[in-house]
């Protein structure tokens, strides 16, 4: 196909005389005295838990607005003369620390700013009673030398390689930490950030497992969750094994999340009496609104009588031993391993297509 895009120009003459005389000079159009206010004055108190809260704008122009912080929504994001109202909804503050964002309103030259204040977030203690802390990484890492971001700590991590599908007909080729010039496992500010992103004709990804293995325990991880049709990250737990058997030898997933469905985890157990793929896996699924916006706490508590799946505290997948010695039933009784990964596509990820818009993250606050 050919395609050719026609633009004409044209061109005005102004027909006169041609005499040298000297051409006024324009006069400047004066900027109109912008007088805009916003109620209530000063500053704007948000709690900790996150709300909707109304401001109001009176302006004598036009004016636009933006924002430097990504934790709040603000709409409409411009007005006319006369009043407007704004509605600004807060996530819910997490981060342990106080937070402010700068509102900034604009007519031409003039700028006003407005303050949006945030009370410092609690730190929600979601671990039972009883549970001693064996093991864990806050992602603390310095910058290395040169400002580069650090990668997970392999002494702790290992990472799991290849493009095989991994049973599920998956795209991505999950690499170890980078390859080429890309870097697929950031540590900056705090978190881990996975991400998948297009690397020529291929999706290149991060499956990081724990090299220590525990039987019985509570694990739990803070999570983002990417955005996109085609992401599937999930955070689970496979036996300590040197030749696995699935699903005979068990699966337990604390947390997954398909992109075609944002915001709806699940938490499951397989084994070779429950699975999907003989329709008798057992599961359950819950709707968090902010779940690909904001961090939210998934756990599992795992003992020698149920598995039991949390989101923030919340208990809402139970599976419990049926005390028959049968490992086709429960072959929870030896030591597993964590894992973390982004997969792309796949037989659920993928079974309503793929966003082909390359970079998706999923980020982590620790496990």
């Amino acid at each position: 196909m050919y395609c050719a895009f026609l633009v004409s120009f044209m061109f005005l003459v102004g027909c006169g005389s041609s005499d040298s005389g000297e051409r006024p000079v324009p006069v400047p159009v004066p900027e109109p005295n912008v007088q805009l206010t916003v109620t209530p004055s000063g500053e704007l108190s948000m709690p900790a838990t996150g709300e909707t809260r109304n401001i109001k704008v009176t302006s004598n122009v036009e004016w636009v607005l933006s924002s430097n912080q990504k934790w709040f929504n603000v709409t409409p994001t411009s007005g006319y003369a006369g009043e407007t109202s704004l509605k600004l909804t807060a996530e819910a503050n997490r981060s342990g620390e106080a937070r402010t964002a700068i509102l900034t309103f604009s007519s031409g030259s003039y700028a006003q700013t407005y303050n949006i204040k945030q009370e410092i977030g609690k730190e929600e203690n979601y671990v039972p009673e009883g549970y001693t802390l064996v093991w864990q990484d806050e992602f603390n890492d310095a910058r290395l030398a040169g400002g580069k971001p650090a990668m997970p700590n392999t002494t702790k991590w290992y990472y799991e390689t290849g493009a095989h599908g991994w049973g599920n007909n998956e795209l991505e080729n999950y690499v170890a930490g980078t390859y080429g010039t890309d870097t697929c496992a950031v540590i900056t500010d705090g978190t881990l950030k996975i991400v998948a992103k297009k690397n020529a004709n291929q999706v290149i990804s991060i499956r990081m497992n724990t090299s220590e293995s525990w039987q019985y325990g509570y694990f739990e991880a803070k999570l983002k969750l990417p955005q996109g049709r085609g992401t599937w990250p999930a955070f689970w737990m496979l036996p300590k094994t040197n030749q696995l058997t699935w699903p005979d030898d068990g699966e337990i997933d604390i947390m997954e999340e398909v992109g075609y469905r944002p915001n709806w985890v699940s938490s499951s157990i397989h084994c070779k009496a429950y699975y999907h793929s003989i329709g008798t896996q057992k599961t359950a699924e819950k709707f968090i609104t902010t779940a690909e916006s904001d961090f939210h706490t998934y756990a599992v508590e795992w003992t020698e009588d149920f598995i039991w799946g949390f989101v923030d505290g919340d208990c809402y997948f139970k599976f419990s031993n049926d005390k028959t010695g049968n490992k086709a039933t429960w072959p929870f009784n030896v030591p597993f391993y964590l894992k973390l990964n982004l997969a792309w596509g796949g037989n659920w990820g993928g079974s309503q297509g793929v966003d082909e818009r390359s970079g998706r993250k999923q980020t982590s606050g620790y496990l």
